[in-house]
């Protein structure tokens, strides 16, 4: 993997984000293209060849309306938020709304 700017933990969670927004579009191509990215950059970050750079990291924020800070913190995806619907159990509504 290729050096990057970001701690092995932000590393963990941006491909988090990633993985669930892999799913949300349905296709690796799909999300590339909403990234701005060729879909072998995406492949690679994905299979963990590559490390993630800062300019992917910023857009995978843009995509998916989170600030920076939250992105690399690991706050999204919310824990329990469905990759498919966005949608939130009950159980974590509820937590959230507090």
């Amino acid at each position: 993997m290729k050096a990057s700017d970001l701690t092995e933990d932000e590393q963990k969670n941006v491909l988090a984000a990633l993985e669930f927004l892999r799913i949300r579009f349905g296709k690796m191509k799909m999300l590339a293209k909403a990234l701005h990215f060729k879909l072998n950059s995406l492949r690679g970050v994905l299979s963990r060849h590559d490390s993630v750079s800062a300019s992917m990291m910023m857009r995978v924020a843009r995509l998916a309306g989170v600030g920076l800070d939250d992105l690399l913190a690991g706050k999204y995806p919310v824990v329990g938020m469905c990759p498919h619907c966005g949608c939130l159990p009950p159980s974590v509504k509820s937590k959230t709304a507090q």
